[in-house]
């Protein structure tokens, strides 16, 4: 009975309601995706940067222009993704059809990434150029495919506030799954703990890497699609296609306050994670001079993440969604002041400790980012009055990809044609002050800018749980009556989320306040 009773009370804490049986098993069922979702893109993150201007050989102004390209490409299938996901009739399910059709083409396009089949042995950087281009497109859209109808399925499968938190949750843990796993195995096959700079000579284990992850991360998307209990949406009423109809519904997305706030904070998390992302294998090789501890750093990386996970979690159930990137985003960016003084005679330990801060402090506003994303659509229903998950998943997504994508570009040219890097003479030896300006400057001065952006935006959200119950009951209310019940007070601060005026939205039209309810009633009696 004593069991019983502390196993109650630690479910209380937890926020899991009923048998922890049927409680977790549709989490588990949509969250297994994540495993390759979340996990295949960091080995890319970790070691694609790398493997593409050391081994294959090709300057930073190159590859910048193919993530540029690629990525633009990437954005404009996020948003076909999502409305075709939006227009799916299918016994399946409107979503995660697509899931197990995008598994396919991905395990090709994941081998393509890590060999060339010969071609940049040609000495042709344009054929390499080509070949690269041609792989990423492929890699960026089957993992479209993918992804974007797996995001916009959680608002469906899962109406309930926190109860979303809880699948983010185990969502986190997935992706630590399909990271950690890919780490590990990618990891020792490139040097273990001792790593040395890449060259050529890596080619085959790159190859090599590159069919086993690809086979690794085949499963779980499949497994996720046959346990996934989506419903069927086979009765959707669609609109007919027309491109007044395209732009229409993209333009409803940015009249919603909420998404601008939200968007604005995605995006600047996203600009912080991007150069910081693609500057830290340039910063090892041929700032600090420490390589060596390429690997040991990404255990220490993964780590810190992931024990921010469970204090993120808690602070998200009882002060809202929000808190943690308040409380986080400052130690992240502490992190990176620490990062802006290491050089090639500052002792590893400062190096360590930089990472531990900067993994620990990001988990917070990359939680807070995840966390209010479903939230998104229903003040989007508030103003249009139907469910558009995929819209709003990937209205955010395509900006963000297109800006990231110049971005990048526009990083990978710079350090090449403005601050003289040359992936041919990557020592630290070999590199002016100009050149360790330029990698310092989007290694750690650009990151610690957007990091403080992000803080201040976080803080600028508004919508809160209540907020959001008071959202979900008049959505129901008017479905339900055609009509909702609402004072003054409340009606004013849906109006500030939603950012748009009560009789211009869907939940106003046909509506009566709780005070003409009233009046309403004393008129008949």
């Amino acid at each position: 009975m004593e069991k019983k009773v502390l196993g109650e009370k630690i479910k209380s804490v937890l926020g899991v309601e009923g048998d922890v049986k049927p409680y977790i098993k549709p989490m588990a069922s949509y969250t297994c995706a994540n495993i390759t979702l979340g996990g295949a893109g960091y080995p890319i993150g970790m070691y694609h940067q790398q493997y593409m201007n050391f081994v294959e050989g090709l300057q930073t102004d190159k590859t910048g222009l193919l993530s540029m390209i690629g990525g633009c490409v990437d954005a404009v299938s996020d948003v076909l993704m999502g409305l075709i996901t939006d227009r799916t009739r299918s016994k399946y399910g409107k979503h995660r059809i697509y899931v197990l059709i995008g598994a396919f083409p991905f395990v090709l396009a994941y081998i393509m990434k890590w060999y060339s089949f010969g071609i940049s042995g040609l000495g042709d950087w344009r054929a390499t150029f080509f070949y690269y281009l041609f792989t990423s497109v492929l890699y960026s859209t089957s993992y479209t495919m993918m992804s974007v109808p797996h995001v916009a399925m959680l608002p469906t499968i899962e109406p309930h506030y926190f109860r979303r938190t809880q699948y983010k949750i185990v969502e986190y843990a997935m992706n630590s799954a399909g990271q950690v796993s890919s780490f590990i195995f990618m990891g020792l096959m490139l040097g273990g703990f001792n790593m040395s700079n890449p060259s050529p000579a890596d080619r085959q284990k790159y190859m090599f890497c590159g069919i086993v992850l690809a086979l690794w991360f085949f499963w779980s998307p499949v497994v996720s699609f046959f346990a996934c209990p989506e419903p069927s949406s086979l009765g959707l009423h669609v609109e007919p296609v027309d491109w007044k109809y395209f732009f229409r519904e993209y333009y409803f997305v940015f009249k919603n306050r909420s998404f601008r706030q939200y968007f604005l904070i995605s995006m600047f998390n996203s600009f912080r994670g991007s150069c910081y992302s693609y500057a830290d294998q340039f910063f090892m090789i041929s700032v600090a001079d420490k390589y060596r501890h390429f690997n040991t750093l990404n255990i220490i990386a993964g780590v810190s993440e992931f024990s921010g996970s469970p204090a993120n979690y808690l602070l998200n159930r009882y002060f809202g969604k929000r808190i943690s990137g308040t409380l986080f985003t400052p130690i992240m960016v502490l992190g990176l002041v620490l990062y802006a003084f290491v050089g090639e005679k500052t002792p590893s330990a400062v190096l360590f400790l930089a990472t531990m801060l900067y993994n620990f402090g990001f988990s917070g506003p990359g939680f807070a980012v995840e966390t209010i994303q479903p939230d998104i659509t229903d003040v989007d229903e508030l103003i249009t009055g139907r469910r558009r998950e995929g819209v709003i998943a990937t209205f955010r997504s395509f900006v963000s990809k297109t800006v990231n994508s110049f971005m990048t570009g526009i990083l990978g040219f710079s350090l090449t044609r403005i601050f003289g890097y040359d992936v041919d003479h990557k020592e630290p030896q070999f590199q002016s002050p100009r050149t360790v300006f330029g990698i310092r400057l989007i290694f750690t001065y650009l990151p610690i800018l957007f990091g403080l952006l992000t803080w201040i935006l976080v803080n600028r959200f508004s919508m809160t749980k209540t907020d959001h119950e008071e959202i979900q009951r008049v959505i129901k209310e008017k479905h339900e009556t055609g009509r909702v019940t609402i004072d003054e007070a409340q009606k004013a601060r849906l109006e500030r989320i939603a950012g748009q005026k009560w009789e211009n939205m869907w939940i106003g039209r046909e509506t009566q306040t709780a005070s003409s309810a009233e009046g309403s009633r004393q008129t008949e009696e």
